[in-house]
């Protein structure tokens, strides 16, 4: 089969592998569509996982199930399924109170163990989830859509029903946050960002656009009930306080690297009543991310700008600046 294969730190190309043999309680998935994530890169770099190489990355994909074990009977060759990455050993700590994204031992597909870049792949059965008829596109949009949801959750969001948010960072996962918030039910949802051809397709998605450093983005301190980074800068997240209003929320979501450093007041979060949040990666909730989907009006699908054959994915692996018109990219098997 053919597949994206990482064959050291920094190295990846085209590969024509062996069909992968069926463990029990696994199935072989024919991979339909799988996105390609910022993660994939450090994955690549070796700056993310376990740096075990050869690999097989991509950890966002559906498919058709194509074969199964023979002790498998809870999916069957034909039906259509999206795929839960994360691997949680299920008896740590984190795994005892139900944060199974946090497992002292994670593993996941496409970062430990082959993933969807590739003509098939071979799951748990319990990572399966069905998908009805829904695109596979869209269904591929589930993992980056849990991990967005899981954010959320963490911050309060379903409790605190802020009426107002602003998202920093309107690539594919801050718009996918920002659509979320008003999937949720927040009426008014701001999205800041440098580029004024991304700030245009946020608005044209419905999105209320902000120019980072702006004067109008000045004058809107203190007024958001929820903030959220989704850029990765730290200066980005060092000045979301600014922007978040009294008793109001601000939510790390964006990777900032590890040994990044911000400057906040104590005092101000103590007399303002600001609550902090953090989010790593989906927690178990595949199925929530596909109802919402579901019930899109195709909006979130919009996200997916590139379409595109095995080998043509691959330059993007390299690309560091970005062309604001690029969203999200995924592999099609349809192409």
């Amino acid at each position: 089969m053919k597949a994206i294969r990482f064959a050291a730190a920094g190295v990846a190309g085209m590969a024509e592998l062996d069909m992968p043999q069926i463990a029990p309680g696994h199935a072989l998935v024919r991979v339909r569509a799988a996105g390609l994530c910022h993660t994939d890169i450090e994955v690549l770099h070796g700056r993310y996982g376990e740096g075990a190489f050869p690999l097989v990355p991509g950890h966002e994909y559906a498919g058709t199930v194509e074969a199964v074990a023979g002790d498998v009977t809870t999916v069957k060759p034909g039906d259509r399924v999206a795929v839960d990455p994360n691997i949680p050993c299920g008896h740590c700590a984190a795994c005892r109170k139900g944060l199974t994204n946090l497992c002292a031992s994670l593993k996941a597909y496409g970062v430990t163990e082959n993933g969807g870049f590739a003509e098939f792949s071979v799951v748990a059965v319990d990572h399966l989830h069905g998908v009805g008829d829904l695109p596979f596109e869209t269904a591929a949009l589930a993992e980056p859509l849990a991990c967005v949801l899981n954010g959320l959750s963490a911050a309060g969001v379903e409790l605190s029903k802020p009426g107002s948010a602003l998202v920093f960072g309107a690539g594919p996962i801050g718009l996918l946050m920002a659509l979320s918030l008003r999937a949720k039910g927040v009426a008014k949802v701001a999205v800041a960002d440098i580029s004024e051809p991304r700030l245009a397709f946020a608005e044209a998605l419905g999105l209320e656009p902000l120019v980072s450093g702006s004067l109008a983005l000045a004058a809107r301190a203190r007024s958001f009930d929820f903030v959220a980074d989704a850029t990765g800068v730290a200066r980005v997240v060092e000045g979301m306080i600014g922007f978040t209003a009294d008793g109001g929320t601000a939510l790390v979501f964006g990777v900032c690297a590890p040994d990044a450093r911000i400057s906040v007041a104590p005092f101000e979060i103590f007399r303002r009543q600001i609550r902090l949040a953090g989010s790593h990666s989906l927690n178990r909730n595949i199925p929530q991310a596909l109802d919402i989907l579901r019930r899109d009006d195709g909006t979130m699908a919009r996200l997916v700008s590139h379409r595109l054959p095995l080998a043509e994915l691959l330059p993007f692996f390299a690309k560091t600046g970005g062309d604001p018109a690029t969203m999200k990219v995924q592999f099609s098997a349809d192409i």
